[in-house]
């Protein structure tokens, strides 16, 4: 049953009644096509003139969606023969993070991603995505296994944060997302990183330097999330929509500030719509990438990754 934000409901009307007439349509010959017609291009209208002029706040709702696609759907549909590793041969297993070896059109990869799970259970399980220091340092080790076989390394974040719970910070949580973003930053393969939800602080940017940071069109990505920032600076998380605003965490924002290099269509109504369609956008996206990252050599890769990030810096400050 399909879930409705706040913003959408004008459109939750029109698509219940929709349903409504279509239920109605029975034996007594009575025909509704016209009027089904009509509510339809109606409720696509409202849809697409909400989804035109998203704050950032609603753009934080529509990223953390439950409805959203996640890293293991998109394993799922892009990875051919995918075979998950599990452990960082140093604590244990971390279900928050999941990855593995696979192909993609035919070509073997590695791929790591964050995901939250999508009901109760498979929340739990997933640690609703927030990885303690055992995911980032198996991320750490899929990185290098990739590095070793020439594998390209596509990573799928979708996270709130690292786990700040204090189990995490025993075991060296800090140490061990800077360990995963200096392998990432110096893996001698063609790295893709892709933001297909929500992008949170340290636990994100850990699987997220790569040579292409991509963006679907309705994510977010951003060094805390707006409530923890209101109740940090305002003291008061209602505040959250202004620090949204301020964050400038959007994917377009992040484009303009040279942050991020892609942002990805999403169908109409956010990739919780059509989750296939959303897919198959970020395998394109992918696709387009990749050919012009394999023609580097692995000196060139780190070296041009490296003053990618560099750059950033320099600009930010001037």
């Amino acid at each position: 049953m399909r879930q409705f934000l706040d913003f959408e409901k004008s459109v939750a009307e029109l698509e219940n009644k929709i349903d409504e007439l279509r239920h109605m349509s029975g034996p007594d010959g009575i025909n509704i096509a016209e009027e089904i017609a009509r509510l339809t291009e109606k409720s696509e209208k409202q849809l697409r003139a909400a989804y035109a002029k998203l704050t950032p706040s609603q753009k934080v709702q529509v990223a953390r969606h439950a409805q959203r696609p996640h890293t293991v759907e998109y394993i799922g549909s892009l990875i051919q023969d995918f075979t998950p590793l599990a452990g960082d041969r140093l604590f244990g297993e971390d279900k928050a993070v999941v990855g593995g070896i696979g192909r993609f059109q035919d070509l073997p990869v590695v791929v790591i991603g964050t995901e939250r799970g999508s009901e109760l259970e498979s929340r739990l399980e997933h640690n609703f995505g927030m990885a303690r220091p055992e995911g980032y340092r198996k991320a750490q080790r899929l990185m290098e296994l990739a590095g070793r076989f020439g594998m390209p390394i596509l990573t799928f974040i979708d996270t709130a944060g690292a786990w700040p719970g204090i189990d995490a910070e025993a075991r060296g949580q800090a140490e061990a997302i800077a360990r995963s973003i200096d392998t990432c930053l110096s893996a001698p393969v063609p790295v893709i990183a892709t933001v297909i939800g929500e992008g949170g602080s340290g636990g994100a940017i850990a699987l997220g330097a790569g040579d292409r940071v991509m963006m679907l069109e309705h994510a977010i990505y951003s060094v805390i999330s707006p409530e923890a920032c209101a109740s940090i600076l305002w003291r008061d998380p209602k505040l959250a929509t202004s620090a949204a605003e301020a964050l400038k965490l959007t994917a377009q924002d992040l484009l303009q500030l040279h942050l991020v290099d892609r942002i990805i269509p999403e169908p109409l109504g956010g990739a919780q719509r059509d989750p296939e369609a959303a897919i198959r956008a970020v395998g394109d996206a992918i696709a387009a990438e990749l050919p012009d990252l394999l023609s580097l050599s692995a000196a060139m890769l780190v070296a041009q990754r490296r003053e990618k990030f560099l750059a950033m810096g320099r600009d930010g400050l001037t």
